[in-house]
C-alpha cells in the first residue's frame, strides 16, 4: 500500500510494510488520510543520518496517535510491532519515532544513509521510499544550524492515500477537504520556502555594486574550476606574492631580489623565462616573507625605472604554485610540498643505507657463526690415530677407573650378595673373569704397556718430561686404585670365611647332639636288660 507525501522539496512515494507492521501502519495512514501531517516542518535534518518530522508545532516534543486524535491525550501513545525485525540498512526507509519502549506516537523519519545501526530495535521500520530519491539528497543537502535546524523551511505540504485496506476507527472523521495551515502549524519557521530573499535592500549603490561584482568573480571561478583551471572556486591567491611585469630582457632574478629586498625579507625571486629558449618572458614573481612587506613594495614600486623600462607591479593572482587539497582541507604550496618530498626521499635514502648497513653486518654474523660451528663440529669429529689393541683386562680396568669409589662400593656390594646368594658363587662367569683380570701385577703391565704405545703426531709436540709426568701420574693412580681393590678382596675373604665357620660350627654341633642322643638311647636299652635279667 503506497502513500505520496508532497514536500516543498518534491514528492516521496512509500510504500508500507502492511503484513509485517499492521497497527504501525493503521495508525500512519489514518493520520494522513486525516491531514494530520499537513504543513508539518522538517525540523531536524542530519547530513548523512536522518530528515525528522511529524510534530505539528514543529518543535520535536509534540505529535500524537490516531487514538490520541479520538479520544484524548491519555491514547497519545500506543505499543508498536518489534517483531519481525527490520534494520536500518538502505537510504530512504520510513521509521516511526519511538519515545521509549517501543511507545509511538505521530513523529517519523526518513534515513539518510546507510547501515544505522544505533537506530536497530529503537525506532520501528514501516515503509521504504520507492519513487523521489532525488528529493532525499536534496535533503541531505540542506544547511542547518549546530541544532540541524534548517535556516530555510522544508514542509510537508499534502498526503495522499493511495490504497487504504484498513477500516476507520470508531469516532474517526474524515475532513472534505484540505484545511488551510492555522498560525499554529506555522510557528517555529525561519525562512518560508516561497519567501523571497533581497540582498540589496537597505543598502547603497557602492555596496550593490560591490556585491554584484563579488557574485561576478565567484561565476567565473565556478567557471575557471568547471573548464579545470582552478582546482577550486573558493581559492585565493597568496598575498605576500607581487606580480611584475614590463621587465628589460637583460633583468635577472639577482638584479630583482637586489631591488626588492630594501622593503624585507624575500623568499624567492623568479623571473619566467621559456622553457626551449630559456629567454626571458619579461615578468616575474616576488614571494616576501611578510605580507607588510609587499605591501609596501606594492605602493613604492610601481612605474619604477629599472634597466631602461619602467616596470609595473600589481598583487599576483596566480594560483599555479598554490595546489587545493580537497573540499574542507585547505591548500598547499607546490615549493614547500616538494621540499617535504625531497626531505622524505632524503630519509627513505637514509634509512635504505642503514638496512642494508644492518643486512650486511648481518650476513657476517651468520658467516662468522657458520664457520665457528664447522670448527667445532671438526673438533668434536677428530679421530687420533688408532692405538693398539687392548686386552680385556686393561679394557675393563680402563672402564673401572673411569667409574667413581661410589660406584665401585656397590658394585662389589652387589657381588657379595650374589655370592652369598649362590653359595659363594657367581652368577656369570664374565664377571668371575674381570674380577680375576683386576690382578695388581695384570694392571702394572697394562699401564706399563699405556706408557709404551705410540702417541699420535699432536701429542708427539709434547715434551718428554710431561708425557713422564703423566705416565708416573697414571701408574700412581693404577697402584692406589689396585691397593684398595686388593683391600677390598681381603674384606670379602673375611666375610667368606666368616660364613663358612659359622655353618661348619653349625654342622658340628648337630651332630655332636645326635650322637649324645644316640649313646643315651643306647644306654636305657643296657639298663632295661639288666633290669629284666634280674628279676
Amino acid at each position: 500500500m503506497s502513500v505520496v507525501i508532497e514536500t516543498t522539496l518534491g514528492d516521496l512515494t512509500v510504500d508500507l510494510f502492511i503484513k509485517e507492521r499492521p497497527l504501525t501502519c493503521l495508525n500512519f495512514l489514518k493520520l494522513c488520510k486525516l491531514k494530520f501531517y499537513n504543513y508539518n516542518l522538517f525540523h531536524s535534518i542530519q547530513h548523512g543520518f536522518i530528515a525528522q518530522t511529524g510534530d505539528p508545532t514543529g518543535s520535536g516534543h509534540s505529535g500524537t496517535s490516531i487514538w490520541g486524535v479520538i479520544e484524548g491525550p491519555h491514547k497519545r501513545y500506543f505499543e508498536g510491532e518489534a517483531l519481525p525485525k527490520i534494520r536500518h540498512t538502505e537510504v530512504g526507509l520510513l521509521s516511526m519515532v519511538s519515545s521509549g519502549g517501543n511507545m509511538i506516537g505521530s513523529q517519523f523519519f526518513f534515513t539518510l544513509g546507510q547501515d544505522l545501526t544505533s537506530l536497530d530495535g529503537v525506532h520501528c521500520v514501516i515503509g521504504e521510499v520507492v519513487e523521489g530519491h532525488d528529493v532525499l539528497r536534496q535533503l541531505n543537502e540542506v544547511i542547518c544550524d549546530e541544532k540541524y535546524r534548517p535556516y530555510k523551511d522544508v514542509r510537508i505540504t499534502h498526503t495522499v492515500i493511495l490504497e487504504d485496506p484498513f477500516d476507520d476507527p470508531r469516532g474517526f472523521r474524515e475532513p472534505t477537504r484540505s484545511p488551510s495551515p492555522t498560525p499554529r502549524r506555522l510557528q517555529g519557521g525561519r525562512i518560508a520556502a516561497d519567501e523571497e530573499i533581497d540582498d540589496t535592500q537597505g543598502k547603497t549603490e557602492e555596496e550593490i555594486t560591490e556585491i554584484l561584482q563579488d557574485q561576478e568573480a565567484k561565476a567565473r571561478a565556478t567557471i575557471l574550476e568547471i573548464v579545470g583551471d582552478l582546482p577550486d572556486a573558493d581559492i585565493a591567491p597568496p598575498e605576500n606574492v607581487l606580480f611584475v611585469c614590463k621587465l628589460n630582457p637583460v633583468t635577472t632574478d639577482d638584479d630583482l631580489e637586489l631591488i626588492f629586498s630594501r622593503f624585507g625579507k624575500i623568499n624567492s625571486c623568479e623571473v619566467i623565462r621559456d622553457q626551449t629558449t630559456g629567454a626571458s618572458l619579461q615578468y616575474a614573481f616576488v614571494e616576501f616573507d611578510e605580507q607588510k612587506s609587499c605591501e609596501d613594495a606594492y605602493f613604492k614600486m610601481n612605474n619604477v625605472l629599472i634597466d631602461d623600462r619602467r616596470i609595473h607591479v600589481d598583487f599576483s593572482q596566480s594560483v599555479s604554485k598554490v595546489k587545493w587539497r580537497g573540499k574542507g582541507r585547505g591548500v598547499y604550496h607546490v615549493k614547500e610540498e616538494r621540499k617535504k618530498q625531497d626531505g622524505r626521499k632524503d630519509e627513505n635514502n637514509f634509512s635504505n643505507e642503514r638496512r642494508r648497513d644492518d643486512e650486511r653486518s648481518r650476513r657476517n654474523q651468520d658467516f662468522r657463526r657458520r664457520s665457528r660451528e664447522r670448527s667445532h663440529e671438526r673438533r668434536r669429529n677428530y679421530s687420533p690415530p688408532a692405538a693398539p689393541r687392548r686386552s680385556d683386562s686393561s679394557r675393563h680396568h680402563h672402564n673401572e677407573r673411569n667409574r667413581s669409589p661410589a660406584q665401585r662400593r656397590g658394585d662389589s656390594s652387589r657381588y657379595a650378595n650374589d655370592r652369598q646368594r649362590s653359595g659363594g658363587r657367581s652368577r656369570s662367569p664374565q664377571r668371575n673373569s674381570t674380577r680375576r683380570s683386576h690382578s695388581r701385577s695384570d694392571q702394572i703391565a697394562h699401564a706399563s704397556r699405556r706408557s709404551r704405545i705410540s702417541r699420535s703426531p699432536e701429542r708427539q709436540r709434547v715434551s718428554s718430561s710431561q708425557s713422564n709426568g703423566r705416565d708416573r701420574k697414571r701408574t700412581e693412580r693404577v697402584e692406589s686404585s689396585s691397593s684398595e681393590r686388593e683391600k677390598e678382596e681381603k674384606r670379602k675373604k673375611q666375610k667368606r670365611n666368616k660364613t663358612k665357620k659359622s655353618k661348619k660350627s653349625r654342622t658340628s654341633s648337630d651332630d655332636s647332639s645326635s650322637s649324645d642322643s644316640q649313646d643315651y638311647r643306647k644306654s636305657n636299652k643296657k639298663k632295661k636288660k639288666k633290669h629284666k635279667k634280674d628279676r
